[in-house]
């Protein structure tokens, strides 16, 4: 008997294995609708994922952060990859922050939030480009636009959360999941190398649920992982600023 069970596992270990690897990313559950309501406020953080097309909404609850809401992103320009110019009709990728005079409550499209693009990073690579926002109306020209339910109530979190302290809201921009599977799918991009800079700070995310600390060093972004509470900062309002929210 014990050969046979040894046989049966040689013979299905490698398929269930390789289905595992297969199978895509399981999507979070978020907190109940009380909870949600309960956490108006709270310190937030933002992560977008282009080939997904998903904007996630986490709120700190005790020492992490947990998934409020996930939204379907309406439309976004240009494929993956970073933004480099005005007219490439891109959206950018990488680490950007929020303040409060980054907020567009009269936004032509119904709300909107002015990631900061470009930030640091940008600058030292000279990218260029303004006015690359979240907002509402379903259509973009280097945007990330949503429905107007959908950037109302991400608009609401983002605003009490400003309003109650939190100095910047983070929002870390992604090409797609970055699992290990995802990047080697990806390994023959002409953006691969800027991808391996990224994925450190995902992968962080994933393991201890609250923002990556992210410098510019050299012009890379470098993850800043032995000094997670004293993230990089910088004067400019549009600069990278990956701060943890007390």
């Amino acid at each position: 008997m014990g050969k046979i069970a040894l046989l049966f596992a040689m013979i299905f270990l490698p398929a269930i294995c390789l289905a595992d690897l297969l199978s895509p990313v399981s999507p979070l559950a978020p907190v109940s609708k009380e909870l949600k309501k309960q956490l108006l406020g709270a310190p937030v953080y933002i992560q977008i994922f282009k080939q997904e097309r998903t904007l996630e909404l986490y709120g700190k609850v005790g020492n992490e952060y947990r998934l409020l809401d996930s939204y379907r992103i309406c439309n976004f320009s240009g494929g993956l990859g970073p933004k480099h110019r005005p007219g490439d009709f891109k959206s950018p990728e990488g680490f950007y922050s929020v303040g409060l005079s980054q907020l567009k409550p009269d936004s032509r499209f119904y709300r909107a939030i002015n990631i900061g693009f470009p930030n640091q990073y940008d600058r030292e690579k000279g990218y260029e480009g303004n006015y690359l926002m979240i907002h509402g109306a379903c259509v973009s020209v280097g945007c990330y636009a949503m429905t107007n339910a959908y950037i109302k109530d991400i608009y609401e979190y983002v605003a009490a959360a400003l309003h109650n302290g939190q100095p910047r809201v983070d929002i870390s921009i992604y090409p797609f999941h970055m699992t290990e599977k995802n990047m080697q799918s990806h390994r023959h991009s002409v953006y691969y190398s800027f991808w391996q800079q990224l994925q450190p700070a995902y992968a962080q995310f994933v393991k201890t649920h609250l923002p990556p600390a992210v410098n510019v060093r050299d012009g890379k972004y470098v993850l800043n992982s032995s000094t997670l509470k004293t993230p990089f900062s910088d004067s400019r309002p549009s600069a990278l600023a990956l701060t943890q929210a007390k």
